[in-house]
């Protein structure tokens, strides 16, 4: 929502979604190089810079927005996740998708720096929202009797971290993997 509680119109919804979109992979692109402008983000989206600022009047808005946006992916479909395979493949799968989001962050390091710089803090809600999502896998697993029960989702999360760290970047992705392998299968129930 924009503007109040308002619900956006469908089209606008797509705006900003595309906006969004577009801004993570500008910023991301970025890491070191020369800033992306508002106005090329905007272009690249497909609409015009005044679309772009009555969605997010400020750079830091936009890279604030985008870098939630990008969190809720990553747990807002964990329900799906556990629905729809068993809890122990559903926490493996997203595990992947969290290497994924890292490697995001890390490229939208630099943007992100700038709103702290600024005064925001993009990362308020973070550890919240991550740590729902990793203990809602767990439970379902260790209720399916597939992951132990006794695993504090702050350690799978750190241990998470470690793995994007240490092999996260694209060309680490296989040492990442079986990394991740290593640590889903100390989560096992035996």
């Amino acid at each position: 929502m924009a503007g109040g509680d308002r619900p956006l119109r469908a089209d606008a919804q797509r705006n900003r979604e595309r906006l969004l979109d577009v801004a993570v992979r500008a910023f991301s692109r970025s890491q070191g190089g020369p800033e992306p402008t508002l106005e090329a983000i905007a272009r690249e989206a497909g609409v015009g810079i005044g679309t772009l600022y009555r969605h997010f009047p400020t750079r830091e808005a936009l890279v604030e927005a985008a870098y939630r946006s990008e969190l809720a992916k990553l747990c807002d479909p964990v329900p799906e996740l556990i629905a729809s395979m068993p809890p122990d493949r559903a926490l493996r799968a997203w595990m992947d998708r969290f290497v994924d989001y890292m490697t995001t962050k890390r490229g939208m390091a630099d943007a992100l720096r700038q709103v702290v710089a600024s005064g925001g803090n993009p990362y308020v809600h973070s550890r919240v929202k991550l740590t729902s999502a990793v203990s809602a896998l767990i439970d379902a697993g260790a209720r399916a009797g597939t992951v132990r029960a006794d695993v504090d989702p702050a350690d799978v999360l750190a241990g998470l971290t470690g793995v994007t760290l240490v092999a996260g970047g694209a060309e680490n992705r296989a040492q990442a993997g079986r990394v991740l392998d290593l640590l889903m299968d100390g989560l096992r129930s035996r």
